[in-house]
């Protein structure tokens, strides 16, 4: 169903709230550079810090802006089920293809709490669910089997997952618990490579907001079987995948596009701030190693 580089989308501000001008130039130049679908209010696009109002606007714009053009894959997590269905069922409305949700965050619920939650929200919407699984950040993890569980429960709900464990042994354990056809993406940039080799279709990104082209150049390869290709490109974004989380996350990205988009500015909403000058240095020295400036 998803396959490629799909830009987890930054949310821009200017004075405080978002910049819709600069989030549709942002699609725009998303789209132009061949990213294959977009995710709006994900962890970079800060949703934890939008009111629902903002989250709402944010995927409506992407999903206005895109047009058709590619899907777009709404960011619906939440660590409260009800309002986890509420923006599935807005971004249903709104048009989106698909909803993103996270493993709920701070409450630590258990593998049967998180069948629980996911199996509510497969069952109370007509919206497809990429799973989301970033323990580093939820210290929740959706284990191989309970993922398999609710791949064989709700087979035409339950699609694919974004996998930020770090284990590069689940893309396996999925393929052998589920089969081929469930869409695992990499959740993590600079295991994308090994992530694809092992059969993954591709990548929702960070770097992706930067380097849309290479992250869409990398991934065709990769699809086309040409890993020496694939390679070379990952060789030229590598130090800018480590680049993105040498300050807390989304910091240097925002910083990075002030520097290769002329429409994005670096501001966060608190509790993030600005990015220190070591992480602005790592990510002009990876800037240009890529080539972006």
């Amino acid at each position: 169903m998803f396959s490629g580089s799909i830009p987890a989308l930054v949310t821009p501000f200017r004075g405080g709230v978002f910049d819709e001008k600069a989030f549709r130039r942002l699609v725009d130049w998303q789209i132009e550079n061949g990213s294959s679908a977009l995710v709006p209010c994900g962890t970079t696009g800060e949703a934890s810090t939008l009111s629902n109002a903002e989250h709402h606007r944010v995927i409506e714009v992407c999903v206005e802006q895109a047009a058709g053009r590619v899907p777009v894959i709404a960011g619906c997590g939440s660590n409260d089920t009800m309002n986890a269905h509420l923006h599935m069922t807005f971004s249903r409305k709104s048009g989106a293809k698909a909803a993103l949700c996270v493993a709920p965050y701070y409450n630590r619920p258990s593998q049967a709490g998180l069948l629980a939650h996911f199996g509510y929200l497969a069952e109370n919407s007509d919206l497809p669910i990429i799973l989301y699984n970033v323990p580093g950040r939820t210290v929740t993890d959706i284990l191989p089997e309970t993922v398999c569980e609710l791949a064989r429960r709700y087979p035409d709900k339950i699609v694919g997952i974004k996998d930020a464990s770090g284990d590069l042994s689940r893309v396996t354990d999925h393929r052998m618990g589920i089969g081929k056809h469930f869409c695992q993406l990499s959740g993590d940039d600079e295991l994308a490579l090994p992530a694809n080799a092992a059969g993954a279709v591709g990548c929702i990104s960070v770097t992706a907001n930067v380097a849309p082209r290479l992250c869409a150049d990398f991934q065709a390869a990769c699809a086309a079987g040409d890993f020496e290709k694939a390679r070379e490109i990952n060789d030229l974004l590598y130090p800018l995948h480590y680049a993105m989380f040498e300050d807390a996350s989304p910091g240097p990205v925002k910083y990075a596009l002030s520097r290769v988009h002329d429409d994005i500015t670096e501001e966060l909403r608190l509790p993030l701030v600005p990015c220190s000058d070591a992480a602005r240095a790592a990510v002009d020295a990876a800037l240009a190693h890529a080539g972006l400036v």
